[in-house]
Protein backbone atom coordinates (compact mmCIF):
# COMPACT_ATOMS: atom_id res chain seq x y z
CA UNK A 1 0.00 0.00 0.00
CA UNK A 2 1.19 3.29 -1.20
CA UNK A 3 1.72 6.40 1.40
CA UNK A 4 2.00 9.59 1.73
CA UNK A 5 5.00 11.22 4.02
CA UNK A 6 2.59 12.89 6.20
CA UNK A 7 1.27 9.20 7.14
CA UNK A 8 4.32 8.04 7.88
CA UNK A 9 5.39 11.42 10.06
CA UNK A 10 2.04 10.37 12.07
CA UNK A 11 2.56 6.83 12.66
CA UNK A 12 5.52 8.05 14.45
CA UNK A 13 4.06 11.43 16.02
CA UNK A 14 6.20 13.85 14.46
CA UNK A 15 5.68 16.21 12.09
CA UNK A 16 6.96 16.05 8.00
CA UNK A 17 9.51 18.12 8.44
CA UNK A 18 11.09 15.99 11.50
CA UNK A 19 10.97 13.24 9.39
CA UNK A 20 12.66 14.63 6.71
CA UNK A 21 15.49 15.50 8.58
CA UNK A 22 15.76 12.68 10.19
CA UNK A 23 15.93 10.77 6.96
CA UNK A 24 18.48 13.36 6.06
CA UNK A 25 20.95 11.89 9.15
CA UNK A 26 20.94 8.84 7.52
CA UNK A 27 21.24 9.74 3.85
CA UNK A 28 18.09 8.64 2.95
CA UNK A 29 16.91 11.17 0.16
CA UNK A 30 12.95 10.47 -1.01
CA UNK A 31 11.56 11.84 -3.98
CA UNK A 32 9.76 15.26 -3.77
CA UNK A 33 6.28 14.22 -5.22
CA UNK A 34 4.44 11.56 -5.18
CA UNK A 35 3.44 8.58 -2.67
CA UNK A 36 6.13 6.43 -0.91
CA UNK A 37 6.48 2.68 -2.52
CA UNK A 38 6.01 -0.28 0.10
CA UNK A 39 9.77 -0.66 -0.70
CA UNK A 40 10.69 3.01 0.60
CA UNK A 41 8.41 2.41 3.55
CA UNK A 42 10.67 -0.61 4.93
CA UNK A 43 13.22 1.03 4.21
CA UNK A 44 12.20 4.17 6.77
CA UNK A 45 11.07 1.21 9.37
CA UNK A 46 14.62 -0.23 9.34
CA UNK A 47 16.06 3.01 9.66
CA UNK A 48 13.71 4.79 12.48
CA UNK A 49 12.09 1.39 14.11
CA UNK A 50 8.65 0.57 15.04
CA UNK A 51 6.53 2.73 14.64
CA UNK A 52 4.38 2.57 17.77
CA UNK A 53 2.96 5.66 19.66
CA UNK A 54 5.56 7.71 21.58
CA UNK A 55 8.45 5.91 19.59
CA UNK A 56 10.17 9.32 19.77
CA UNK A 57 8.91 11.01 22.63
Amino acid sequence: MFKTRQQIADEYGISRKTLYRKLKRYGVLLPTQGLLTPEQQQTIYALLGDPSPGHFS
